[in-house]
């Protein structure tokens, strides 16, 4: 009677663990706008450039989007795995606007997200300079 009491709470012990869930972790999503100060429309064919980059690591890009762009400010919204991102990196949003192959607007600043706590922000181009242009 005893090896039967103990074996059947072994048997309901291993049932109830096949019952535990275990929730994957959350996904990060970092989302704002990115906009130029200058009061100047864009040219038809303008595409805009936006992505999640290690600020410590030169080239390392972690998401990245590329679509048309006809006006400012333009939203963005990415959505990353949880698992995906290292607690000790530096992460931040970079942009740029390209007109016909060229660089015409892109950001200079940093806008650190996701480790900092925020995962929200407004990304500030400035004009690349027309020297650069004419090349």
């Amino acid at each position: 009677m005893r090896i039967m009491k103990s074996l059947l709470m072994a048997a309901s012990g291993l049932w109830l663990a096949g019952c535990v869930t275990v929730e994957p972790p959350a996904p990060v999503v970092v989302n704002g706008a990115a906009s130029y100060r200058e009061k100047i429309m864009l040219p038809d064919g303008c595409s805009i450039t936006m992505a999640i980059i290690d600020l410590d690591t030169p080239g390392a890009i972690i998401a990245q989007k590329t679509f048309n762009v006809a006006r400012v400010p333009v939203p963005f919204k990415f959505i990353l795995p949880a698992d995906s991102l290292n607690r000790k990196t530096n992460y931040g949003v970079v942009a740029m606007i390209i007109y016909q192959g060229k660089v015409i607007f892109q950001t200079y600043d940093r806008y650190p997200v996701i480790n900092n706590g925020k995962y929200t922000t407004e990304v500030m181009m400035k004009a690349v300079p027309i020297a650069n242009l004419q090349r």
